[in-house]
């Protein structure tokens, strides 16, 4: 869902980066065969695999020449997933490579359900208060670092400027907003234009978990459900709901509704997610200069709301044979290279969350799309911001029974009933 990003401005900035680079192969297994290979999983030709062969020539450039990134393409997360849990169902993880990406949401079950399938990041050349402490909150797992990042899944609030300028608003009245205030103007706006101000797929509503976030908050307590007791998830619930009933927001049937009718379609005029959504949103090209991005509204408003949604990170695997260059590799690269961020953002599109390479000239440019914004170095002060909550293994089971209740709700069930109910399936999915 991720693809590539940049304004016209800086495409190729950085495009020489790219000339020599290994070719991906497609064989498993650990690197045994030099001590100057690694082997990585991972998926994504347009966003993830470009950022890693970005570090690949960085280290190659700047640290070992003979140094070869074997990178072996999956179709996607799940592959991966699976791949570690064949392995750690066998007792054999000799065919595992020696890094896979990760998502950062499923790791912490991953490393609990399998502990031998890992290594720890010990003696790791890394500052980790160089990296946004939520993204780090996935990958620290009982005080041991086990990942290092790639992406930034910060959320953003994108609006179309020229829309809100017809309705008589600026993105500043949205800049630190209360829900409230943002319904009136979502209201105006659809009266005035017929556009919708948010969208979300209904199919995996991430609305109640960024809200939450923005909020401080989670949808667990001490490794339990929090939702009928959780008044602030009541709230949130309430206002998702009177966001629809008054064409505030559009939820779309599923992801392809969500991306291709409501925001290519040209159906809002603004668009709240992780900052990976930006490449949908550029689709658009008779839209460009017509955005601007900011921060997500709040529920008493008077503060910006800072939130994340999706993101992955690298971990060593126990099949690796060399875990010295792993370590090497991944601190000298992700662990906070300008010349790798630079490259992974120019030809990958992915935004860094590692707080000094976010400074660089080329995150420090304007992108033309978004009227002149620095919105890459946005993003990432953006992230330094979100607040940790509490994770748990579940999150994705939370969604969908939330999500189920939403629509419960909107067909005339009481809230309180909706969330009782998919509280009461939740606990039974978690064995509790």
């Amino acid at each position: 869902m991720k693809k590539k990003v940049m304004s016209l401005v800086l495409t190729g900035v950085m495009a020489l980066s790219m000339i020599g680079t290994a070719s991906t192969v497609m064989a498993a297994g650990g690197s045994a065969d030099g001590e100057h290979t690694l082997s990585v999983y991972a998926w994504d030709a347009n966003f993830n695999i470009p950022a890693l062969k970005a570090a690949e020539e960085d280290y190659k450039a700047n640290v070992d020449p003979d140094f070869v990134l074997n990178i072996v393409e999956q179709s996607g997360s799940s592959d991966v997933e699976n791949a570690v849990t064949l392995a750690a169902s066998s007792g054999d993880y000799s065919q595992l490579p020696d890094i896979v990406l990760f998502q950062d949401h499923w790791i912490q079950k991953f490393v609990a359900d399998y502990p031998d399938a890992w290594v720890a990041l010990e003696g790791i050349d890394i500052d980790w208060s160089d990296f946004g402490e939520e993204k780090l909150s996935y990958s620290t797992i009982d005080g041991a670092h086990y990942g290092v990042p790639v992406d930034n899944g910060t959320a953003i609030f994108a609006y179309r400027v020229d829309i809100l300028e017809e309705c008589g608003y600026t993105i500043d009245d949205l800049t630190g907003c209360s829900w409230d205030q943002f319904i009136e103007i979502g209201k105006k706006v659809y009266e005035t234009t017929g556009k919708y101000l948010l969208s979300m797929d209904g199919s995996g509503n991430d609305l109640p978990y960024m809200l939450l976030q923005a909020e401080g908050a989670s949808q667990f307590k001490d490794g339990e459900p929090y939702i009928t007791e959780n008044e602030t998830m009541v709230t949130i619930i309430e206002k998702i709901v009177e966001m629809i009933q008054n064409n505030v927001l559009y939820l779309g049937n599923d992801w392809s509704d969500y991306t291709d009718q409501t925001i290519i379609g040209d159906m809002v005029a603004g668009v709240m997610n992780g900052n990976w959504i930006i490449p949908t949103i550029e689709q658009v090209a008779e839209n460009s200069g017509k955005w601007e991005i900011t921060t997500l509204p709040t529920l008493e408003g008077g503060k910006e709301g800072y939130a994340a949604n999706g993101g992955s990170s690298l971990y060593i695997t126990s099949n690796c044979q060399n875990t010295d260059l792993a370590k090497d590799f991944l601190a000298k690269t992700f662990g906070g290279s300008t010349a790798t961020y630079d490259a992974a953002l120019t030809n990958g599109g992915v935004i860094t969350c590692c707080i000094s390479a976010g400074q660089s000239d080329i995150y420090n440019a304007g992108v033309d799309y978004f009227n002149g914004q620095p919105i890459y170095n946005t993003i990432v002060e953006m992230g330094a911001h979100v607040i940790p909550v509490e994770q748990n293994d579940f999150h994705y089971t939370c969604r969908q029974y939330i999500g189920a209740a939403i629509q419960q709700i909107l067909e005339g069930a009481d809230v309180q009933t909706a969330l009782a109910d998919a509280e009461s399936q939740l606990r039974f999915a978690m064995g509790i």
